[in-house]
């Protein structure tokens, strides 16, 4: 039995040697080449994928910094918008005062010149009250005399 187990194994000598080129022959000539392409395209696909993200990653570092000037500008405008506000109200404030002061200036010359036309009004109705207050009297004693 170990005599044909024997001449079984040095038969199967050449087949296990076929076999170990067949292996190293297949190996040189088919797998390292599809290793090859295989690890280039690992590479390419990764690498366009790490492209992709910095990128991606530029594309958001400048969407933040035009969002963040974009805020800027509208602070400025705003803080532009409420100074016009304030400087017009100020001016609508002055002009209000000064209305108001010159209402004012004209209300006491009102004020004067009537109270200068009153008292000229009484003092010509005080004589005319007394002429016509002794007219009366004449007529009356006029009247009483005839």
């Amino acid at each position: 039995m170990l005599h044909a187990l024997g001449e079984i194994l040095l038969r199967a000598v050449p087949t296990i040697l076929l076999i170990l080129l067949l292996h190293f022959y297949l190996k040189a000539v088919f797998f390292k080449p599809i290793e090859k392409v295989l690890h280039a395209r690992y590479d390419a696909t990764e690498g366009a994928r790490k492209l992709a993200e910095e990128s991606l990653a530029r594309a958001a570092a400048k969407t933040a910094q035009f969002e963040k000037a974009l805020f800027a500008a509208k602070f400025e405008i705003y803080q532009a918008q409420e100074k016009a506000f304030k400087d017009l109200q100020e001016k609508h404030t002055a002009a209000v005062a000064e209305a108001r002061a010159a209402a004012d200036t004209e209300i006491k010359q009102a004020k004067a010149s009537l109270a200068t036309e009153v008292e000229g009004l009484k003092r010509n109705l005080a004589a005319e009250s007394e002429a016509l207050a002794n007219r009366i009297a004449d007529a009356i004693l006029r009247r009483s005399a005839a």
